[in-house]
């Protein structure tokens, strides 16, 4: 079955080549990559580990504390709850987090390197 279609839009030359394997390996290996990873994996890798710290404090605690979870703070409203929607919280709050470093230090890196093996260079 064939359609009419026109072609998308964006120009009528041929796509740019991919760049090759060498080309990738060259840039991977290169100080501005590196700098690029390092700068990721030291935002990333720290709020991981402290994430999974936090949920499993509050796993441990939901398990072996029953009655300090249990303690009521107002109401109806008790430590369990609290901690619980903490999680929610610290979920959102890290993700957004994420998203300025992503915006303001990992973003215009990767482009810089990514015009750069565009352009060929």
């Amino acid at each position: 079955m064939t359609t009419e279609a026109a072609p998308p839009p964006g120009g009528a030359g041929p796509a740019p080549a991919l760049p090759s394997a060498e080309e990738f390996t060259r840039v991977q290996q290169s100080p501005e990559f590196a700098e690029l990873r390092s700068s990721y994996r030291s935002f990333a890798f720290p709020l991981t580990v402290a994430f999974i710290a936090w949920y499993l404090l509050y796993v441990l605690l939901s398990s072996y504390a029953g009655g300090f979870m249990g303690t009521k703070l107002f109401g109806n409203i008790n430590v369990a709850l609290v901690l619980g929607v903490a999680q929610f919280l610290t979920t959102f709050l890290i993700a957004w987090l994420y998203s300025r470093h992503a915006a303001a230090e990992l973003d215009p890196k990767a482009e810089a390197i990514k015009e750069r093996m565009e352009a060929g260079a």
